[in-house]
């Protein structure tokens, strides 16, 4: 398995630097990550960097908390596409999950889907899996697998627990095999990303994606 493929390079410190988005995209063309996932103001650099390659590269809307309101995450959306992003990592309402306002949630898809459709993007769906009852992510994955998203992903590695081989298990459990999941958040070692790829996640979200790729040399 080359692990180096499902990554997701990411830096979204809110004190990244100009210099820490070139190390980070060196690096993806280095090891052949699928993506770096950075800050929206530092998309148009990654792209200067990666266009002509094989690395993706990825931003966040309405990061971390998702209780941006929907307009302003459709604004972040536009601009993100503008700016030459191939795939959009949103941040969903956590507190209309809370307050079990699905309507809500399914306008703000709605809103936000036909947009990326419309320029042939990615996204991927942030539910932040560790706050959530194993219901409201059954839940997530009917509204959001009906929606026709890309991407399910677990974290925004904000919150205080991450990604777990369970909530990958349960995502992948109820959703259809086209709805691919990416787990993000506290994924630092080479044998947890590969429990959570044998336990369906098809893309994860590193910062320590070096050492990963460094320790799976190591045991393979």
């Amino acid at each position: 398995m080359n692990i180096a493929s499902y990554i997701d390079h990411t830096i979204l410190k809110p004190t990244a630097l100009v210099a820490d988005i070139e190390k980070i995209c060196a690096e993806a063309l280095q090891y052949q990550f699928a993506a770096v996932c950075i800050p929206p103001l530092f998309v148009k650099k990654a792209v200067a960097l990666l266009t002509g390659t094989d690395v993706k590269v990825a931003t966040v809307i309405g990061f971390p908390f998702g209780y941006s309101a929907i307009e302003a995450k459709v604004a972040e959306t536009v601009l993100a596409i503008i700016d030459g992003a191939d795939e959009l990592d949103l941040v969903i309402n956590i507190s209309a999950i809370k307050n079990n306002d699905w309507q809500f949630l399914a306008g703000e898809i709605n809103a936000i889907l036909p947009i990326v459709r419309s320029k042939q993007k990615v996204i991927k769906i942030i539910i932040e899996s560790g706050v959530l009852t194993d219901e409201e992510i059954i839940t997530c994955c009917d509204l959001y697998g009906a929606a026709g998203v890309d991407f399910m992903k677990t974290s925004t590695g904000y919150a205080e627990k991450g990604a777990t081989v369970h909530a990958v298990q349960l995502m992948r459990k109820h959703l259809a095999d086209k709805i691919h999941i990416k787990a993000s958040g506290g994924i630092k070692t080479y044998t947890f990303a590969k429990q959570l790829i044998d336990a369906g996640a098809t893309r994860l979200g590193c910062s320590s994606s070096i050492q990963i790729v460094n320790e799976a040399a190591q045991q393979n």
